[in-house]
Order: C-alpha cells, then structure tokens, then sequence
C-alpha cells in the first residue's frame, strides 16, 4: 500500500492571502475540473458525469490514464477522492485545517494501492518515491495555492 502525506501553509509570508472561503473554492473548482490546476497537458479531460446532495462523480484523463472518482465534499474542510477505477484503488484527501498557532494549513493524504500490481511490489514502491519527492504532493499543493492566488487576481475566485 501507498502512504503519503504532505502539508503546507496557505499563507506563507510574502504571499496573497487567501481566507478559509477563497482556499476552499479554488480546492472545490480543481475537484470538478483538475484541468485549471493540474501542469499544462497532464490532464486532458475531466468531466462531472453525476452529482448528488452527498457526491459528485467525475471521469478523467490525467497522465494518459483514464479514472472515475468518487468526490466528496465536506465544506470548508476536506474533499475525498475515492478512486473507482483507473490505476489506483484507494483514497486521496485535501483537508484545510488550522494549526496549533491559528494558521491555515493544507494537508495531502493517500492510502492507495496500485490495480493488478503486487502489493508493496517494484511499482508501488516507485509510486510511493514518486509521492513522496519534490515534484510529488507537496509540489502538488503548492501548485494549487499558487493557481488559487491567480484566479483571485483575475476575480475568478
């Protein structure tokens, strides 16, 4: 199995700051299209096919693999991303917390396990460095904020 985690501050010093609201609507809208987030040509299709009071269902294509994920969101707080098919089987979660000095933190984690791969096999071990390096989550996270300061500046958020 595939552990990771990885958490950042949302307003670092220097920064735009973003409120608890404004970070959230940028985290909702890379749920419902990670295209406006994501590097240029990583995804290529991401689509809500059914939404409820509780889930929205998405269908993607993000590095040439094709995935369904289930979306749950808790406002304000966490989305979960419950990976349905594709290559993984697992969960992925963003969660906006406050730490111990009142500062707004964003917070990465997965449990996942490759499909039809050998657990902790060669392939899941690679996932897991992949995950874990400086273009991993972390870097992820980072991207996302920095997208939500643009879309801010543009009125967009």
């Amino acid at each position: 199995m595939i552990y990771s985690t990885a958490t950042v501050p949302v307003n670092p010093g220097g920064e735009t700051r973003l409120t608890r609201a404004q970070i959230w609507q940028g985290l909702e809208l890379k749920a419902r299209d990670a295209r406006l987030f994501l590097p240029a040509g990583l995804c290529t299709r991401c689509d809500v096919v059914e939404e409820s009071a509780t889930h929205f269902v998405r269908e993607a294509t993000i590095a040439g693999a094709d995935l369904r994920e289930i979306v749950t969101l808790e406002p304000e707080s966490k989305v979960t991303f419950f990976q349905a098919t594709g290559p993984r089987e697992g969960a992925i979660i963003n969660e906006l917390f406050e730490d111990e000095a009142g500062e707004l933190q964003l917070k990465f984690y997965c449990y996942l396990g490759l499909r039809g791969k050998e657990p902790n096999g060669p392939e899941e071990q690679a996932e897991q460095a992949q995950f874990d390096s400086a273009m991993g989550y972390k870097a992820a996270l980072l991207s996302t904020l920095k997208r939500s300061r643009e879309l801010l500046a543009d009125g967009q958020l």
